[in-house]
């Protein structure tokens, strides 16, 4: 499972120009499902998420987490983080699991995220969303679950 996260100012969805979700300061998360991705791989993220200390203390170091400044979350299924670009002029979508799986998963993550005590807003499965963010560094991080042995 990977993940690319931005921490935000603020962020919105929005779905054939209707706003379906939005929020303030904390993180953008962009969630790709790949074949063989678990529920292991969802809780890893989350509680990777949730504890990853990219926020700014009093000096200015990153020192704090989105729990610690109490943020919010945004969650955004994007399958396109499956694709596999090294080959030809066309990405690959052979890794990406199927929409089924990946929907359970996304959705599993959200629970997991919720079960936390964080405020998460998300994105519409599989809709064509605009997703507009005003980055906040700019900081921009990208996370993959551990692979099985």
């Amino acid at each position: 499972m990977k993940a690319v996260i931005q921490r935000v100012l603020n962020a919105s969805v929005k779905v054939d120009g209707t706003g379906v979700s939005s929020i303030d300061k904390g993180i953008l998360v962009l969630l790709g499902v790949e074949k063989g991705d678990v529920k292991r791989d969802a809780t890893w993220l989350a509680e990777k998420i949730a504890n990853l200390r990219i926020f700014e203390d009093d000096a200015g170091k990153m020192n704090l987490s989105v729990r610690d400044i109490s943020g919010e979350i945004l969650a955004v299924s994007q399958f396109t983080l499956a694709g596999n670009c090294a080959k030809g002029r066309r990405p690959s979508f052979d890794s990406a699991a199927a929409p089924d799986e990946a929907n359970r998963l996304y959705e599993f993550f959200i629970g997991e995220s919720r079960n936390m005590g964080f405020s998460v807003a998300t994105g519409v499965f599989q809709a064509d969303m605009q997703v507009s963010l005003v980055n906040d560094g700019p900081v921009t991080f990208i996370l993959e679950s551990p692979k099985k042995a």
